[in-house]
């Protein structure tokens, strides 16, 4: 049964890579001025980091989306230039990419994720 959970925590993640590899992709071709099959280089470099902190996400599969999550893992910068590409590209998902996008509005019905192995501590001071 591990194995079939694996399975499904590799389609989830390779899931976010490709909605994220198709929201750059919009966003890219109509801000960039590329065309639709090649990132300019700047779109390539936070496609890569997008990728890197996917996985590397510590809740993988039982993931919300990241913008639900308890823990921001993109550097500031990273997180601004990401969060300007989803402000554009999201809405236009629904017409251009229909299926990725009713994928992504589940993800965010998810429950936010809880971290194993770390206790909360209250100090009072």
């Amino acid at each position: 049964m591990v194995r079939v959970r694996g399975m499904a925590e590799q389609r989830r993640m390779a899931r976010e890579r490709k909605t994220v590899e198709a929201m750059l992709r919009l966003y890219c071709r109509e801000q960039h001025s590329s065309d639709g099959e090649m990132l300019c280089a700047e779109c390539i470099e936070l496609r890569d980091y997008a990728w890197l902190r996917l996985q590397k996400c510590p809740f993988q599969a039982g993931k919300t989306t990241c913008t639900k999550c308890p823990v921001h893992c993109y550097k500031p910068a990273m997180r601004a230039r990401i969060r300007d590409v989803m402000r554009y590209a999201g809405p236009r998902m629904i017409y251009k990419h229909p299926l990725m996008a009713i994928g992504h509005l589940f993800d965010g019905l998810r429950q936010e994720p809880v971290r194993r192995g770390r206790k909360e501590v209250n100090i009072e001071i």
